[in-house]
């Protein structure tokens, strides 16, 4: 065991975790914990249309996730929403197209994803329901992050499920209490 001093054995120690729910629309969510208790310190998302070539879309999700991960950089972990397969051809592609960037805009900085939660387990540890609407998400993180009653989610709640995302992980993993 390591000799620490006096002030370094009562400094709390916080680590840092990136959580990602991965579509060419976005979600980001960047989640401190600290003695156990979870605080959003940034979630946020970016839209793409399909007006714009899936080239385009991939490039913004890229730049999205490249910006957000040299700003909060010093990650303990970061967890990506697992994904196995879309309801169809099309989605699948989409999907794996915003892994791509991401992992490409991760990469960049020697960070890669260190973990994913399957989105029904997700839900389930969130809200007690492996079904529940973004809705019933979105409110469940605002409760276990404390935030007020009248915060808001971006449209679309991919900033809420990427908080998801992270908090599930820290749940399941013991790193924090709800």
């Amino acid at each position: 065991m390591r000799n620490l001093t006096k002030s370094q054995r009562s400094k709390p120690q916080t680590e840092r975790f990136l959580g990602l729910d991965l579509s060419l629309s976005p979600g980001l969510a960047v989640i401190d914990v600290t003695n156990r208790i979870p605080t959003l310190i940034y979630a946020g998302s970016i839209a793409t249309t399909s007006d714009d070539s899936d080239a385009v879309r991939s490039e913004a999700v890229a730049a999205f996730i490249s910006t957000n991960a040299f700003r909060f950089r010093l990650f303990d972990a970061i967890i990506r929403e697992d994904f196995l397969s879309g309801r169809n051809k099309r989605a699948t592609q989409t999907i794996f197209s915003a892994w791509a960037a991401a992992d490409r805009a991760l990469n960049a900085y020697g960070l890669r994803v260190d973990a994913e939660i399957n989105g029904a387990t997700v839900k389930r540890i969130i809200t007690g329901n492996g079904k529940a609407e973004k809705a019933e998400v979105a409110d469940a993180v605002r409760k276990i992050l404390r935030l007020p009653d009248d915060y808001v989610w971006a449209k679309g709640n991919d900033d809420s499920d990427a908080a998801a995302v992270v908090l599930a992980w820290l749940i399941r993993e013991g790193k924090i209490d709800i």
